[in-house]
């Protein structure tokens, strides 16, 4: 079955670092770019980062740029987003999606990702 499945999640004091997994099943990782968002309560979903396919090429949202690491590993099918200082704001349903088309240099917008994990909660005490 092809499918995105996130874990990590928690509730964690806000400065603190918390390490969000997302694995793949059922479909060739290692030649689409990977991507996280994240929908906090009320608000659009937004682009949190994402990684090319041979992650050379990483992106990052302006808010989470020195804070937030992504990291792939293309014989484990893994998809890693490493947050540290983690802020209030930071508080949502963090996503993994995966890239529609192959060998990019990596995509920011939803449009360009077409399958969704089931999200998995970050809550950010402060």
């Amino acid at each position: 079955q092809v499918q995105l499945v996130e874990s990590g999640g928690g509730l964690v004091q806000a400065g603190g670092s918390l390490t969000l997994s997302c694995a793949a099943f059922g479909f060739t990782f290692g030649v689409n770019g990977m991507g996280w968002f994240r929908q906090a309560p009320g608000k659009e979903r937004e682009f949190v980062g994402s990684i090319s396919w041979g992650g050379r090429r990483i992106n990052y949202a302006d808010s989470v740029k020195g804070r937030f690491t992504i990291s792939r590993d293309n014989v484990k099918n893994t998809v890693t987003l490493q947050m540290s200082s983690l802020k209030s704001d930071d508080t949502g349903v963090y996503y993994c999606a995966r890239e529609k088309s192959s060998f990019t240099l990596g995509a920011v917008a939803e449009d360009d990702f077409n399958l969704w994990g089931q999200g998995t909660q970050v809550i950010v005490s402060s």
